[in-house]
């Protein structure tokens, strides 16, 4: 089998969902991996969807978005802004997974979750977390675009022939968005809808809710 590309949207602690998306997928040695950010917050199982992505990274790529809610997380250990806040914004359960305590955090979580890139760019395709400043070139693009903005849904694709994959804006339908350009595939996990996983060349779709539930789909046409 050829090696694939995959892309996963906003999992937010939906640890199940995610278990169930990675065994529908079943990525081999050969697979890259990006997760689009989000991976943190609101869901039951924060530590145990980050203990599978550890797990499946010694098997094949694991490439990490770093999300807003990872920049929250990361934001409030070291004592900054987001000391308070970040537990109001779901970290709260992501806590609550890691038996109440930063301290229970383990070393080789914190590691993962500062791995975390701005965005991932391939020959053909753009990986980030929530958007892209228009005008700007990808090396000056900030975190306020990259992690925080939400699509507006007439943002202009990057090249002729290069997808930007994102999550961050929810569909709550359950639906990837697709727009010129651009494929959003946070499909609201920790809301009422699902988690994503897509294969980008052939944009087949697994998705599964945190019951283990699973659905199969294929993107719509730009």
């Amino acid at each position: 089998m050829a090696a694939r590309t995959l892309a996963i949207g906003d999992i937010h602690g939906c640890d199940v969902a995610l278990k169930t998306v990675l065994e529908k997928l079943s990525p081999d040695r050969d697979d890259t991996l990006v997760v689009l950010g989000d991976v943190v917050d609101r869901g039951p199982g924060s530590r145990q969807a980050v203990d599978q992505l550890l797990e499946l990274g010694r098997h094949c790529q694991v490439i990490l978005i770093l999300g807003n809610h990872e920049e929250m997380m990361l934001n409030a250990v070291s004592g900054g802004e987001w000391t308070r806040g970040w537990l109001r914004y779901g970290g709260q359960a992501t806590l609550d997974s890691y038996g109440g305590e930063l301290a229970n955090v383990p070393v080789e979580h914190w590691e993962f979750l500062k791995s975390g890139r701005d965005y991932w760019l391939t020959e053909r395709n753009l990986f980030v977390h929530a958007n892209l400043e228009p005008g700007v070139p990808l090396e000056k693009q900030v975190p306020d675009w990259l992690r925080w903005t939400h699509l507006t849904g007439i943002e202009a694709p990057l090249l002729p022939g290069r997808r930007i994959f994102c999550g961050h804006t929810p569909q709550t339908l359950g639906i990837p968005l697709v727009l010129p350009g651009w494929v959003c595939i946070d499909t609201f996990a920790c809301g009422t809808g699902w988690l994503t996983g897509l294969d980008v060349e052939t944009n087949e779709y697994v998705q599964a809710q945190q019951s283990g539930v699973h659905r199969t789909g294929l993107l719509s046409r730009e």
